[in-house]
């Protein structure tokens, strides 16, 4: 496969997301129990607060999720994540961005498509019955395959083994061709390498440190590094709500790295930040189109 173009669009059910700058994903966590922020949006009116907040700060994507995928987390029950997610899902859609769900149930998948969401953001990467099938039934949505090593209830206590780049390149590559086999545009699909899902510190930073090789898969990559926890085993700091700081660090290295999609907490420093890094890029455009210029005109 090849490397993404750098005119890439990320094709999703009402949008069509144009990847040449970095876009911010904004996270609502609609649960109790989210590592960062449980509970603090957990009812549809905070939530929904939540989205119009996040929109205001600059996010491009919001991401509504109703079970928490934290190390050790329990399973939550269909009707119970039905009942949490679709009342935001509804009023959501209305607000003019795309709209993301993140969940492995083909259910509730499914449900969400049917009220107008555009993406899916599968951390099992379709790999439950049926979830491959919901998305491929749909025209149109975009999808976003993680890589998870194990289960959230056993993925820390076993971690990966070995050289994790090549490991989760191939895993990525596998689910992708597995999703266009199916009739999924390869325009629809975003792959992310899952920080902190079943790897140790040393494996998260080596994603990070060769996080290019992953765009070998010859598709544009999504980083979820906000307030992870091995922001905390280098940084000394314990509370996610403290790492705010190490997330912008961490979220702009991924996009210096090729990543065109950060998923964060925080999203108006974010933005902040990645402003400074486009106004780089686009003075270090410049300077190279203007000395070619200047080679022609001698």
């Amino acid at each position: 496969m090849t490397v993404p173009r750098p005119d890439a669009v990320w094709q999703t059910a009402r949008h069509r997301i144009d990847l040449r700058r970095p876009r911010v994903m904004g996270i609502v966590n609609v649960t109790p129990d989210s590592f960062s922020d449980g509970g603090a949006h957990e009812s549809a009116f905070a939530a929904l607060r939540h989205c119009e907040a996040l929109l205001t700060e600059g996010a491009d994507i919001l991401d509504i999720g109703g079970e928490s995928t934290r190390p050790g987390s329990p399973a939550v029950p269909l009707e119970e994540e039905l009942a949490r997610v679709l009342p935001v899902v509804r009023e959501a859609v209305r607000l003019g961005v795309p709209i993301s769900v993140d969940t492995y149930k083909p259910e509730v998948m499914r449900a969400a498509l049917d009220l107008g969401a555009d993406i899916v953001n599968d951390v099992w990467a379709l790999r439950r019955p049926g979830a491959a099938e919901a998305v491929a039934a749909h025209p149109s949505c975009g999808v976003c395959l993680m890589h998870m090593h194990r289960d959230p209830q056993t993925m820390q206590t076993a971690p990966m083994q070995g050289d994790v780049v090549p490991q989760v390149l191939s895993f990525l590559e596998q689910a992708a061709q597995a999703a266009c086999a199916l009739g999924v545009d390869s325009a629809r699909i975003v792959l992310d390498p899952g920080i902190g899902f079943g790897k140790t510190v040393a494996q998260n930073f080596a994603l990070l440190a060769r996080q290019r090789e992953l765009l070998g898969a010859g598709f544009p990559l999504l980083a979820g590094w906000s307030r992870k926890s091995s922001l905390g085993a280098v940084t000394g700091l314990e509370s996610p709500a403290e790492r705010m700081v190490p997330s912008f660090a961490a979220a702009l290295m991924a996009v210096e790295r090729g990543a065109r999609i950060v998923r964060v907490h925080d999203v108006r420093p974010t933005v902040q930040a990645l402003a400074v890094w486009q106004a780089a890029e686009d003075a270090a455009s410049e300077g190279t189109a203007e000395q070619g210029r200047e080679r022609q005109e001698r």
